[in-house]
């Protein structure tokens, strides 16, 4: 159990009445319309650069799917510098790592969470080979395998500009989120990180802008841009 002080907000889970936890529900919903002929069920998250909410996103649209009673599985697909753990409270003495590398089963690494309907595989131990253990088939295998048991999977990929981790996971799923924070993103960098997922056909499903001005100083927003084309 992690003694982080994390304090990434799960406000769809603390406050699922309040304004920010609907536009969550706004944008899970506009996924699920997003695609009328194919259910889309393994959806990758990331931004172009670092602290730009994908993983406060991630954890949010989560809970989001869970409270429709839908069985769904966060993965943390950040093999570099993992988080989820300490938001959701949970060992990451094991994880992705170990079953990529066929050290344990799926069953041993599937953790429950504090939400209900929601469970986690955390990234386990930090490898030295990130790119090479999420470009392997036993990666594609078991995302085939997490799909006979969940609803809905929701994987945390590192920013899209760093590294080719994201490239990598977004051409094993049905779709992509890339978050953008207003503040401090530059144009540049989100073109480079659009460009970076097109180069491997990744379905960009949408753009969720968050950190908006909207004269509040509590507020946290976050909008939905249909497909990008």
């Amino acid at each position: 159990m992690s003694n982080s002080t994390n304090k990434r907000p799960i406000i769809t889970h603390q406050n699922p009445k309040s304004p920010i936890s609907e536009a969550y529900r706004a944008l899970r919903t506009n996924i699920q319309f997003s695609s009328i002929d194919e259910e889309l069920r393994v959806i990758m998250v990331t931004s172009a650069g670092p602290g730009e909410g994908k993983s406060t996103t991630l954890i949010n649209l989560a809970v989001a799917y869970a409270q429709t009673d839908k069985k769904v599985l966060i993965i943390d697909g950040d093999l570099r510098k993992p988080t989820m753990h300490h938001t959701l409270r949970v060992s990451n003495r094991w994880g992705l790592t170990n079953l990529l590398t066929n050290q344990l089963t799926i069953q041993e690494v599937l953790q429950d969470t504090f939400i209900p309907n929601l469970q986690i595989i955390t990234s386990g131990p930090i490898p030295p080979n990130p790119s090479e253990i999420l470009a392997s088939k036993k990666m594609i295998s078991t995302i085939e395998e997490l799909k006979q048991r969940f609803d809905v999977i929701l994987i945390d990929a590192p920013p899209a500009i760093a590294v080719t981790d994201s490239q990598i996971i977004a051409s094993r799923t049905d779709g992509v989120i890339l978050v953008v924070n207003s503040d401090r993103t530059k144009r540049e960098a989100v073109l480079k990180a659009k460009q970076n997922l097109d180069n491997v056909r990744a379905r960009i499903l949408g753009v969720v802008l968050n950190n908006v001005d909207r004269k509040n100083k509590d507020a946290y927003y976050y909008y939905y841009y249909g497909e990008s084309q």
